[in-house]
């Protein structure tokens, strides 16, 4: 009898023959440029496939090539990681950024129109508004309390209703954790056409990893993440990774292979070790998580918490957070009475919280939106964001809960 193991279980094993590795317990780094291929004939039979110009035959697999086409670190890694999301396919990428920028190239063209949700994260936002209108697309906005019918309307508006190419959205937001029905965008995606082709679905999954929810089995059509985040989990590597099924993901691998924007075999390997315990770390953030953010919401200088676990039972989006995420997750952000003097003084006093940006670490992080990671992004539109002067955001990592609010509270207390 064979047991369907669930991907927590897998993370040691999952696509990793040790007899090919010396009997190796654990996958080596495989730091090669290059492979030596048995036969000419083999080599041509690899870059065919590689390459487009043929189909796969029967249960053929990819031969080993050359290192920006295919590692075995960077496969295993991949076959481990689309166990998560129950995709087809994924693709890891040297960072976040490059997972993202490569999903827009990809499946947006000159003309075509793009929908996204804000607030997005920094580097997106600047992205979308200083690098597409360069190659000719447009973008559009939509905000979380958007009805689905203003939405519909947001895109009329542009005139290019018929050249919907891509909805993006980021769910739950950085760095004010408003959520976006996930449903409700397939909804719209349906009922609008790229020309003649498809209108698609990403969703960055970054603040929920792809423990907490499972934007795949909601409709979407590709799901997005920095994985230097939750996934690395260490603060000591940078990746990004991209899943879908796998029509899609020939699409995206082609690109990145072209690009050459895939992690290194090291990084794969981190990656590959960060799996094992990625369960553990975002179980326990999310428990710690719970703790600080009731602390937070009982405390006479804090003006608001924005946290999955604090919205209101009955309301419009509690509805949509049962539905969307198993966990209210490890990020926090709130609103400290006052404005940047405050949220300095505050950040300026933690102990054992690091001041620095990045988030879904082992180690609880702090840092001020505002003047940091959203910086670039005009004044006006990351007030209408909720981006405001006194906005603190927080990751919580896996240090005893009790010293984490002990931290919190001195700082709090420096705050005049």
């Amino acid at each position: 009898m064979k047991k369907n193991f669930k991907p927590e279980s897998l993370m040691m094993t999952h696509g990793y023959k040790p007899e090919l590795s010396e009997g190796s317990i654990k996958c080596p780094i495989f730091q090669t440029s290059t492979f030596v291929f048995q036969t000419a004939e083999e080599g041509k039979k690899f870059f065919e496939l590689a390459y487009g110009l043929r189909e796969k035959e029967q249960d053929e697999e990819l031969g080993l090539i050359y290192s920006r086409i295919n590692n075995p670190n960077l496969e295993i890694l991949e076959n481990r990681l689309a166990l998560w999301d129950k995709a087809d396919d994924s693709a890891v990428f040297e960072s976040g950024m490059s997972a993202i920028s490569t999903v827009l190239l990809e499946f947006l063209k000159p003309g075509d129109l793009l929908l996204y949700s804000s607030p997005t994260y920094g580097g997106t936002d600047h992205f979308i508004h200083d690098f597409l209108p360069k190659i000719g697309v447009d973008a559009i906005a939509f905000h979380p309390e958007n009805t689905e019918e203003e939405i519909i309307e947001i895109i009329k508006s542009t005139g290019k209703a018929d050249r919907l190419g891509l909805i993006y959205i980021e769910t739950p937001a950085n760095p004010t954790n408003s959520i976006i029905d996930i449903e409700m965008c397939c909804r719209i995606a349906k009922q609008h056409k790229n020309g003649e082709g498809k209108t698609y679905v990403c969703v960055d999954n970054t603040y929920m990893g792809p423990v907490w929810s499972k934007p795949l089995e909601i409709g979407a059509d590709l799901v997005v993440y920095s994985a230097t985040k939750f996934i690395g989990g260490h603060s000591d590597l940078i990746a990004g990774a991209v899943l879908a099924n796998a029509e899609l993901m020939v699409r995206v691998k082609t690109l990145r292979t072209f690009l050459g924007n895939m992690v290194s075999p090291h990084t794969a390997w981190m990656m590959m070790r960060s799996l094992e315990t990625l369960k553990i770390r975002m179980e326990k953030q999310s428990r710690n998580a719970e703790k600080i953010a009731a602390f937070l919401d009982a405390h006479d200088k804090v003006e608001k918490v924005h946290y999955l676990g604090l919205i209101k039972e009955g309301s419009k989006d509690y509805d949509l957070y049962k539905r969307q995420y198993n966990s209210p997750g490890a990020m926090i952000s709130f609103n400290i009475k006052g404005g940047e003097k405050e949220a300095f003084q505050f950040l300026n006093s933690l102990q054992l919280i690091q001041l620095a940006v990045s988030l879904g670490s082992t180690e609880s992080l702090a840092q001020h939106p505002q003047t940091m990671t959203h910086c670039a992004i005009e004044p006006e539109a990351r007030e209408r964001m909720g981006v405001t002067a006194n906005l603190v955001r927080v990751s919580i990592g896996v240090e005893d809960a009790d010293d984490i609010i002990w931290d919190v509270q001195q700082a709090l207390e420096q705050v005049k």
